[in-house]
């Protein structure tokens, strides 16, 4: 049969070929359906009542469901059990129906109406649309009666294929038969490109037409590329089947990072509780890049306790046994609004109060959390390292060193994820001990582009020549001024761009821990001039994919037949 290309955004490096498995969503029900038992329609009290209760119900099989995961699926159901659990959303649908609105009819307006908001807010809690409509599924079916999931049984490893997969449909899969999800909505940074991410599977998002292709159908994923292949000839077939192969025999090498001339770059992994670093402890990383601790913060009502963060800081500072740890204090805002933090009616949050912005607001919410991570570094004789995001002055940066060394914080540094950062590094570096590159934040202001608008997705390319340069200048400062230059935004995971962040002087890289191995096994293979001279050849580019293109022309070709 002739081979058929189909295109959207991937996530992660992986490639598989496999048959197609759809996941139908749930049968809609319409506005005006009759809510029955054993066949008798129930009284307006009685609707009531049923309305209420399955709130409670369905986060409560939510958080079962989160009980029975692991890892990044546990937390991921635990955040959309939140949802479920919401005051406000149970209260605006009974509301909805106090005023006379049917049952099925009030959910859908509250959902849609709590959407909107999620969507105008943008960022990460736009994604999170995805897991409010699951959520809606959950109710809808509670209420009738019908089954809460379409997630299909499987008997053999296939790619699984969905117009969207909210992470509860992704938790009802048997994982271990999934080799690949691909979806024709969602995002990159969503929560089943998490999840897969965090799993080692690829994902690609945002494929138009993906739910056409018959089940059964042999389609080969490339997440490095983005691209699906319906019905792959044996020439693909043989290609991602050597790109398995190297992927087991460089998963084996555990190694420090760095360079084929032993030039060190510090390989570390991206985590956002205390229970993922005790996932670490037997991993092949030198520590952690990037511990979100918003994660914390976030779907709560107030604020943890000093008790309750330095428990969760001195487990992560444990269980790395003395592996370094970077701390990025409270990222809130935009699209990580706290109940109770949170400035209303921010017209553009993503430029408002976010990240150490808060302190403006909420002082006591970074006093305690200095004091917290101060309190786990006696308690277990681990240095954190600590870093605050959102930095744009060098003003900044002097404050929040002022603040984490009265703690007696030795390490303190800060993001670079504004132009503005950028641009002022040698003043930004005088302050601060070390900084650390976000780069899908700086990609995101840098070109003036939502991350999250798929139809943009090129202008967000971390190959960008300008999001390069901004990079390359801030490396180049680093390394005259003899201080450390990470990256902790999605171009770390990116084995070709890692040869050129360590081209550019970057002396750190942190990402996913799934991504580690590839990364590893290219800088295993290329000597530090090599990599200066990518870096060179991506900077003269003029657009970002002369830029890709250059480097993958130039890299050694055992790598390209071992990553695509």
């Amino acid at each position: 049969m002739t081979a058929t290309q189909l295109q959207g955004v991937g996530v992660g490096r992986l490639a598989v070929v496999g048959p197609v498995i759809q996941v139908a969503p749930l049968p809609e029900v319409a506005d005006d359906a009759v809510v029955e038992r054993d066949g008798v329609a129930l009284s307006a009290d009685q609707i009531r009542t049923v309305v209420d209760e399955a709130f409670p119900a369905v986060a409560a099989d939510l958080q079962q469901q989160a009980a029975d995961a692991t890892g990044t699926v546990a937390d991921v159901l635990a955040a959309t059990a939140a949802i479920a659990s919401d005051p406000a959303l149970r209260g605006e649908t009974l509301k909805r129906i106090d005023a006379g609105t049917a049952p099925i009819a009030a959910i859908n307006g509250a959902v849609e109406m709590f959407a909107r908001i999620f969507t105008q807010a943008g960022g990460l809690l736009a994604e999170r649309v995805t897991d409010l409509h699951s959520v809606r599924d959950r109710l809808v079916a509670k209420v009738m009666g019908l089954p809460e999931s379409s997630a299909p049984s499987l008997d053999e490893p296939v790619v699984v294929v969905a117009v969207d997969l909210a992470p509860a449909d992704t938790a009802a899969l048997d994982l271990d038969k999934v080799l690949a999800i691909v979806t024709e909505l969602g995002g990159p940074t969503g929560h089943t490109a998490i999840i897969a991410g965090q799993l080692g599977l690829p994902c690609v998002v945002q494929v138009p037409g993906a739910t056409k292709i018959a089940e059964g159908t042999v389609v080969a994923v490339d997440a490095a590329t983005g691209g699906i292949t319906v019905n792959p000839d044996d020439e693909l077939v043989k290609e991602i089947d050597a790109r398995a192969a190297a992927q087991v025999e460089f998963a084996a090498d555990t190694s420090p990072g760095a360079t084929s001339d032993g030039h060190k770059v510090d390989l570390l992994a991206n985590i956002g509780t205390g229970d993922d670093a005790e996932r670490l402890k037997d991993s092949a990383v030198e520590g952690v890049g990037l511990f979100r601790t918003e994660v914390l913060f976030l779907d709560r009502t107030s604020a943890p306790t000093i008790e309750e963060q330095s428990r969760a800081y001195a487990q992560a500072l444990r269980a790395l046994g003395g592996r370094k740890v970077v701390v990025r204090t409270l990222d809130a805002g935009a699209d990580k609004p706290l109940a109770f933090a949170t400035l209303p009616d921010e017209e553009n949050p993503a430029l408002g109060v976010r990240g150490y912005r808060t302190v403006r607001a909420h002082p006591d919410l970074m006093a305690t959390q200095l004091d917290a991570l101060a309190g786990a570094a006696q308690e277990t004789g681990v240095d954190p390292w600590v870093m605050a995001p959102m930095i744009a002055t060098p003003a900044e940066a002097r404050e929040f060193v002022a603040l984490a060394r009265a703690r007696g914080l030795k390490t303190v540094g800060v993001m670079v994820e504004v132009p503005a950062a950028a641009l002022q590094a040698r003043a930004l570096l005088s302050e601060v001990d070390f900084v650390s590159l976000g780069t899908n934040d700086l990609a995101q202001y840098t070109m003036a582009t939502d991350r999250l608008r798929g139809e943009l997705s090129d202008l967000l390319d971390p190959w960008q020549p300008a999001v390069l340069q901004l990079v390359a200048s801030t490396a180049r400062t680093g390394k005259e001024l003899g201080k450390p230059v990470g990256v902790c935004g999605e171009s770390a995971s990116d084995p070709y761009l890692a040869l050129v962040l360590t081209g550019m002087g970057v002396t750190s890289l942190s990402m996913s821990v799934s991504a580690v191995p590839a990364v590893r096994y290219a800088l295993r293979r290329h000597d530090l001039p090599t990599c200066q001279r990518l870096a060179e050849l991506a900077l003269a580019a003029t657009s970002a994919p002369e830029a890709r293109e250059r480097v993958r022309d130039a890299v050694e070709p055992a790598v390209l037949t071992a990553l695509g």
